[in-house]
């Protein structure tokens, strides 16, 4: 497809209204005008808002978005339905809402499966289409352009392959700029849509759409198919999000629109914004980003094994499929069990690690790396304490921070319910024995509290350092409640954070290895605190 069509190529996102529609998302209006502001970052083309006069908080976010939002890539649009059946159109007060929203763009669903028309609607494939043709006329009238989402296209097309097309047609004679096939119940494959859509391209005058649910995994495959059959306008939301198996990926569909098809989709300074703000609008809908998903997935350009290490180490491009700096998002080699020598001077260099004539040194670390892991330890999430351990093995390797004499933690449970840790701590500071008493409202947390208490006033980047997150996992049954524990702990000092990792039959011995990387790591990269 020539640059100049992908000039006239349409982004459109509805995360904000189909999206929203996915189990656990539930966005405040304050969320949904966040959310726009973000979508608009990436240089989508048009933002679908919601359904006024239907909903309530779409209808606030209409009125707010008229004063709160400046969008510099896109075109606000609001969502309705057609006319209701036997209702003049300028008497149908959803139809009414969607001018009150004053969007330059509305869209509108329309039925285009006749087993749909007669049984859902109830009404005659006549007044279908004359619900189609009043109102978009009249909304076009009022000087909106108008977009008609033809919903379960593809299934009423299996069915009658007629009806769906006289739909399109009669939008398009209305004044609807484009006419939008909706696979709704996202069971087609790309073959099938390529089909389609190519005959229906064949048949129609207009400008085509496609909507892809993704109940089949090829959301996204069936929305490019379309596009290579000569759709120019898709339609996708954020990380895929939506009803059952959710919706196309707006960053998968930009991502591949411009590094895949060469269709310049969104302005170029906006591609590098993809990982950015997938992640945020994760934040905002309040579900963890999907480290796996493509393009923008913290996981996407990260590489496990020794075997493409070594060839990265030549040329990143032998096992990457772009440069991940493209859509904002970094390589990342991971140190397992099966990290060769290249994997650890990779690692070394993405953390700053000067290997330079260090052979001896990396072989030491692969061996230790391939024995750790195989009791249970991991360093793919801690880079943190790989980093310690990889600058252990160098020349003039820093002494550690203490010596351990011995540490003790309890739990006291009171009558009225109230559970009290305990953490006493026994280190050897500079030649000088320190002891420390912490609680906490656990024995880890206990025992964070009492070890930087005693190191605090020698190392002061311990004050501003806190724990952010701490997880634990069950490494292999053993009966009982006999079991390798690993634990992983997130620090942070408000500026940063950093994970470390701990592995032991005790659970808080293993708490124990990774607070005590975690506070190394602070004091070794972390400034102290001033004042």
């Amino acid at each position: 497809m020539a640059t100049e069509a992908a000039l006239d190529f349409h982004v459109f996102d509805t995360t904000l209204r189909d999206g929203a529609q996915r189990e656990g998302v539930s966005y405040s209006v304050a969320d949904k005008l966040a959310v726009a502001r973000l979508l608009d970052e990436i240089g989508v083309g048009f933002i679908e808002g919601g359904w006024p006069g239907a909903l309530p908080k779409d209808t606030e976010f209409f009125a707010r978005a008229r004063t709160e939002l400046s969008l510099r890539h896109a075109q606000l649009v609001a969502f309705g339905a057609t006319r209701k059946a036997g209702v003049p159109v300028a008497e149908d007060p959803q139809v009414q809402a969607l001018l009150d929203a004053q969007t330059p763009v509305v869209c509108l669903v329309a039925k285009s499966d006749v087993r749909h028309v007669r049984e859902a609607l109830r009404t005659t494939l006549e007044e279908n289409l004359a619900m189609v043709a009043d109102t978009v006329a009249h909304l076009v009238g009022h000087g909106r352009r108008v977009f008609v989402d033809c919903e379960h296209f593809f299934d009423g097309y299996a069915a009658d392959r007629d009806y769906g097309v006289q739909v399109l047609q009669t939008a398009f004679a209305a004044g609807a700029e484009v006419g939008v096939l909706c696979d709704t119940n996202g069971g087609m494959l790309p073959m099938g849509v390529g089909r389609v859509v190519a005959d229906v391209r064949a048949r129609t005058t207009g400008k085509l759409g496609i909507h892809c649910q993704d109940d089949t995994g090829c959301a996204v495959a069936n929305t490019l198919a379309a596009v290579e059959a000569g759709v120019t306008h898709v339609q996708g939301t954020a990380n895929g999000y939506g009803e059952r198996a959710g919706n196309a990926d707006t960053f998968a569909l930009i991502g591949n629109l411009v590094t895949k098809m060469g269709l310049p989709v969104v302005p170029a300074e906006c591609l590098p914004e993809l990982k950015r703000v997938s992640h945020a609008i994760a934040e905002l809908a309040n579900i963890a980003p999907d480290d796996h998903q493509p393009f923008v997935g913290a996981s996407a350009f990260a590489h496990k094994a020794g075997l493409h290490a070594s060839a990265i180490k030549v040329r990143p491009q032998l096992y990457n499929h772009l440069e991940p700096e493209v859509v904002g998002n970094d390589m990342r080699i991971l140190v397992t069990e099966m990290a060769g020598r290249a994997s650890i001077e990779l690692k070394g260099r993405e953390l700053g690690v000067d290997l330079a004539g260090q052979a001896d040194a990396i072989g030491r670390v692969v061996d230790q790396v391939k024995v750790l892991e195989a009791d249970g330890w991991s360093f793919e999430a801690a880079d943190a304490s790989f980093e310690l351990l990889l600058r252990a093995e160098l020349p003039g390797a820093p002494e550690p921070l203490f010596e351990l004499e011995s540490y003790r933690t309890s739990v006291e449970h009171w009558g009225n319910g109230v559970v009290v840790s305990e953490a006493t701590v026994k280190v050897h500071v500079d030649g000088e024995r320190i002891i420390s008493t912490g609680e906490g409202n656990g024995p880890v947390n206990a025992l964070d509290t009492a070890l930087r208490q005693a190191l605090v006033g020698r190392y002061p980047q311990l004050a501003g350092m806190s724990l952010a997150d701490y997880k634990v996992r069950i490494l292999g049954w053993k009966g009982g409640t006999s079991a390798t524990t690993r634990v992983l702990v997130d620090s942070t000092d408000g500026a940063g954070e950093w994970t470390t990792v701990g592995v032991h039959d005790n659970i808080v011995e293993a708490s124990w290895h990774a607070l005590v990387d975690a506070m190394t790591y602070a004091v070794r990269h972390r400034p102290p605190v001033a004042g």
